[in-house]
């Protein structure tokens, strides 16, 4: 049995993958912290459980969005350019999402944000899937931009 070892050290698709991630990354978190920022204006009473979920839920869904008008900014077909987005980083989102909702959980009691806390939770989502987009990239040549 042969074993093949997967090169992590192409400068390139780190570099890619990061945009990748960043693109992402743009797109949750403007659902994640809307959603947040919401609930925390208008002081509705609500779970912080169930402001997490819609969070994560919103997130994915601006994440979708922005992804799938960046696709068709190159040249991608609606149609084509949604299924793509949704296909490809649902992994990437999903990871991210729930990395940041657990860390605004951990560090603040969940569905708060802080000028202190929104780095960190960028920090931590960021880079949760940024090594899976690498591994994505380099081994299928397969990005969501």
């Amino acid at each position: 049995m042969e074993t093949t070892t997967f090169d992590w050290s192409c400068k390139n698709t780190w570099k890619q993958s990061a945009k990748n991630t960043a693109w992402c990354l743009l797109g949750c978190a403007i659902g994640d912290f809307g959603t947040i920022l919401f609930f925390q204006l208008t002081e509705i009473p609500f779970p912080v459980l169930g402001i997490m979920i819609l969070a994560i839920i919103n997130g994915i869904i601006t994440s979708i969005i922005l992804e799938t008008i960046i696709l068709m900014k190159q040249k991608f077909g609606f149609k084509n350019a949604l299924k793509t987005a949704t296909g490809m980083s649902l992994i990437s989102m999903l990871s991210m999402e729930i990395m940041m909702n657990l860390t605004d959980y951990l560090l603040t009691g969940g569905a708060i944000l802080t000028w202190w806390v929104i780095p960190i939770m960028l920090i931590v989502g960021f880079l949760t899937p940024w090594p899976y987009n690498y591994w994505r990239l380099k081994k299928f040549n397969i990005a969501c931009h």
